[in-house]
């Protein structure tokens, strides 16, 4: 089972959404394409923005910073 699960990443997405408003997430394809577009950013050289990431995979710090709400997902629309 992963960890976090889906659901729980897209509750931490959608976290900051008022009522009413559309969500910023609404499928797990969503998730899996923020977290590989982080993963391909630290292979780049980008700095991992959690602590104690010096031995674990890209994808992991990926889906650990996304957990910890230290990067956000935004729309195509709002590049």
């Amino acid at each position: 089972m992963l960890h976090p699960s889906y659901s729980d990443l897209m509750k931490v997405v959608n976290s900051d959404v008022e009522p009413g408003e559309a969500k910023v997430v609404n499928s797990r394809y969503s998730i899996v394409m923020a977290t590989s577009r982080r993963a391909r950013q630290i292979i780049g050289g980008d700095e991992p923005y959690v602590e104690g990431s010096t031995d674990r995979k890209p994808l992991s710090i990926a889906v650990d910073e996304l957990n910890q709400a230290k990067i956000k997902i935004i729309s195509d629309e709002e590049d």
